[in-house]
């Protein structure tokens, strides 16, 4: 898991621990125009051992002086920087005892355009100016592109920040502003209160022409958007949220938000989501400000997500920090978690956990890979640490969360957490420590399960068999090719319902039987739908389930079908036989089901051809076309958001997948309209673009351009990858490597073309002729996501040429995901030669 060079050893990417940190004093002066910053920095530290010299990261940084000062006595330092290592070194003339010091520093660095460390973010203002931001980015190991320090997770330290800028500027760093004086120069030196102990990758600074809505005041809290000018009307949704997250997150972690102030910052550049800087959380502008009144149910839901995910980091990871980045998993799973706890609390009507199916489908299936990973592995190398942001994390890491919160019961579970924070306050802390502390609180051997899940990758199929009363459970790993046999067993909290009676059965070893009075008659063996394990039943059981389909839980009948979908491609059940299933679901009303089915429909679309398509086609139309008659085009007075999200899904399923002429015709008079609910707007902008025409084409990106929305911004540039003809695909491609499309957007574009059936070979094609130009301009994080739109390239002859380029072309800062890549398209390939021909077959029969 590393791309470290066989010179390079884990000492080499570890500091040496004879001088530890413990504040920081920092002052960053950036020039906005010129694109640079200076800074001067002293740290207080304890030497815990004579010495004479000082290794701590630096990174594409000019350290101008270096000096050392004990009880005021100066030592000046030489300067060795290594570039491969990140380290800066500072030689003493004269060796220093232990005990206290300070080490001081002038350096100078550039504001960079690839949207990490300190790094540039432009827009444009009313007057057509472009304006500059200096803003940061510093997770995982980037702070080190600021200013030199201890860039490691476990060397917290209290940071007091001045910022020295322009007297026009906004700045805010993770402390409340406490002092603003005036330079003499037309600039101002904005200092901020000192934090609590934080890792240096929590810090932040931002910088820029901004504005800041008023403070709404969460129990002495001082909560604020802060944006470009002109968007303090998409702030109030965000600030509703961040008001109730922050109130119910301390009340569920019975501690006090742990900062001075909260200030929720949207960039128009920005390579994640968002970043869960202590105070100062940083986020993409269309995961922040947002009209409800012109935003689908999905897009509003992501917001509350985001919001609700950086809050909960608030405790989870800045009062409490992994101690390395092989604990990543614990911040982003947790804080997962925790997002859709309280977004389910903050609108029970949107059934969150049940819309978390759909999102955890997609680390399921990295997870049945053979070159899936364990959630957590060591880390020596900041490119380890990078590949540790992937599905595994955050969705799989949630899932197993959640199904050990229902295991063990909601109370004895938070009580277990509210342990673990309040005993490692402002420290760090292992995985283990957290089984420890929900162990101790709730009796339950938590250790000897969880570790089965955290440290071996995979997950089980659980076989079902019952006779009479006693029924048996047997795990074996699945995996879609070669997982037969292999013996990777599991501590399997199994929550099964017979009747209305759910009983808890933990399979720790191949197999476990239960006594479960009436199960011969009906059971559902993953009641609730939390356990992160497939199911295969015996084939009574099933046929006892199948008529009782509608009476279950919408989570647990969306696994049904994607259970069944994972059997298929691993070839254990047929393609024709999952259809069969789905024809069940014709009467089908809930959103988070539809988007499974979607989703399964839209994978089996791509395995067909000619006649074969066409035959499918009128099969996607008879099962779809019932649920749009009974939702209608336009909502209905009082209408359930949900409703109208499963609306968009069934008319995208019927126009794209199902290339229905009359919703097809019906989204093109949607769309010239413009005046409809977002939900059916969203959702014709995408069959028009299935088959859109080159007058189409110019208004997406016309429109792209000039809405003011930043979600309908990006339906527009989003829906472009869905255009068929080649010429229209080739022309968006060459537009991703302009400043006509941020580089922060254009990556998830180019995966779309490379999804895109049509034009697919000619995007790749592209990537592979541009693949320097990508590189250079599209952030590194990205690269990885980019290149899993290959996995649909499914014939050998493209999977080969996938495999030989990336061969010669690694990817060093997401070494297994493209390892996954590779082999799900493996999947994919064997899939449409095992499938195709005899599903085509069946399909023209019918």
């Amino acid at each position: 898991m590393s791309d470290a060079s066989p010179a390079l050893e884990e000492s080499d990417y570890r500091l040496p621990r004879h001088v530890l940190p413990r504040r920081y004093e920092l002052t960053i002066e950036p020039d906005l125009g010129a694109a640079t910053f200076a800074g001067d920095v002293a740290i207080a530290v304890e030497v815990r051992e004579p010495t004479t010299e000082i290794v701590l990261n630096a990174k594409e940084l000019d350290i101008d002086e270096a000096w050392v000062t004990v009880a005021n006595r100066r030592t000046d330092c030489t300067v060795t920087l290594d570039a491969e290592r990140e380290r800066a070194t500072l030689t003493l003339a004269r060796a220093i005892e232990a005990g206290d010091a300070e080490v001081h520093a002038r350096f100078r660095g550039i504001l960079n355009d690839k949207l990490t460390g300190f790094y540039r973010s432009t827009f444009t203002d009313e007057s057509g100016e472009q304006r500059v931001i200096g803003t940061t980015q510093f997770e995982a190991t980037d702070a080190r592109m600021a200013f030199p320090c201890w860039d490691e997770p476990d060397l917290k330290a209290v940071f007091g920040v001045t910022l020295v800028v322009s007297a026009d500027l906004l700045a805010i760093s993770n402390a409340a502003e406490v002092e603003r004086t005036p330079t003499g120069d037309g600039r101002v030196a904005v200092r901020f209160a000192d934090t609590i102990p934080i890792s240096t990758y929590l810090v932040a600074f931002v910088v820029g022409p901004l504005e800041v809505t008023d403070p709404v005041d969460v129990r002495g809290t001082p909560l604020r958007v802060v944006h470009v000018p002109g968007k303090s009307h998409l702030a109030p949704f965000a600030l509703e949220v961040g008001a109730f997250c922050l109130e119910y997150f301390a009340d569920w972690y019975d501690i006090p938000y742990p900062g001075d102030k909260v200030d929720l910052i949207a960039l128009p550049d920005f390579a994640a989501g968002a970043m869960e800087n202590l105070g100062a959380i940083t986020f993409r502008e269309a995961v922040l400000l947002i009209d409800p009144e012109q935003s689908t149910q999905t897009e509003l839901q992501r917001v509350a997500d985001v919001v609700a995910h950086e809050l909960a980091h608030m405790w989870f990871g800045d009062l409490v920090t992994m101690k390395w980045w092989n604990g990543l998993w614990l911040n982003e799973a947790f804080a997962t978690f925790m997002e859709l706890a309280a977004v389910d609390a903050f609108r029970p009507e949107w059934h969150r956990w049940a819309a978390f199916t759909n999102e955890r489908a997609v680390a399921f299936s990295v997870d049945s890979l053979a070159s899936t990973r364990p959630i957590e592995y060591p880390v020596r190398s900041p490119a380890d640490a990078d590949g540790m942001f992937d599905v595994l994390t955050y969705q799989k890491g949630a899932s197993v969360l959640r199904m050990l919160e229902q295991y063990l019961g909601e109370e004895g579970f938070r009580a277990g957490i509210r342990l673990y924070l309040r005993s490692r306050e402002y420290g760090n802390a292992e995985t283990t420590d957290l089984w420890d502390a929900i162990e101790e609180a709730t009796g339950e051997p938590v250790r000897h399960i969880m570790d089965t899940w955290i440290f071996q990758g995979g997950h089980p199929m659980v076989a079902v068999d019952a006779a009479g009363d006693e029924t048996t459970f047997t795990q074996r790993l699945f995996r879609f090719l070669d997982g037969k046999a292999a013996a990777t067993r599991f501590a399997v909290p199994v929550l099964a319902r017979v009747g209305g009676t759910t009983h808890r059965v933990l399979i720790d070893g191949e197999a476990a039987t239960a006594t479960l009075p009436g199960a011969a008659s009906g059971l559902v063996a993953n009641a609730g739908g939390h356990g992160f394990y497939r199911v295969r039943y015996a084939p009574d059981l099933l046929a006892a389930l199948r008529p009782a389909i509608p009476d279950l839980a919408p989570v647990e009948r969306s696994l049904l079908v994607d259970d069944t979908w994972a059997a298929v491609l691993a070839g254990d059940t047929d393609a024709i036989d999952l259809l069969d299933l789905l024809r069940g679901y014709q009467g089908e009303t809930d959103a988070a089901v539809w988007s499974t089915m979607a989703g399964v429909l839209g994978a089996v679309d791509r395995i067909l051809d000619g006649e074969a398509r066409a035959a499918y086609q009128t099969y996607v139309r008879d099962l779809v076309g019932p649920a749009l008659e009974r939702l209608g085009w336009e909502p209905a007075a009082g209408e359930a958001e949900l409703t109208r999200q499963a609306r968009q899904t069934v008319i995208s399923a019927l126009g794209v997948i199902g290339a229905d002429p009359e919703v097809r015709a019906r989204a093109r008079e949607v769309y010239a309209d413009r005046r409809t609910d977002p939900n059916v707007a969203a959702a014709a902008i995408g069959v028009v673009a299935s088959v859109g025409t080159a007058d189409e084409h110019a208004q997406f990106l016309e429109r792209y351009h000039t809405s003011s929305s930043p979600q309908e911004q990006l339906r527009y540039l989003y829906a472009l990858g869905a255009f068929p003809d080649a010429g229209l695909a080739q022309s968006t491609l060459e537009l991703t490597l302009t400043d006509s499309i941020r580089s922060q957007n254009a990556p998830f574009l180019v995966q779309l073309l490379l999804q895109n059936r049509e034009v697919n070979e000619l995007a790749w094609e592209f990537v592979k002729g541009e693949w320097a130009a990508v590189n250079a301009r599209f952030p590194d994080n990205t690269i990885p996501r980019l290149l899993g739109g290959v996995t649909t390239l499914n014939t050998p002859e493209a999977a080969a040429d996938v495999e030989r380029f990336l061969a010669d072309h690694p990817v060093p800062q997401a070494v297994k995901t493209i390892e996954q890549h590779l082999e799900r398209l493996k999947v994919n390939v064997a899939l449409r030669q095992r499938e195709a021909a005899r599903l085509g077959e069946a399909l023209r029969r019918a």
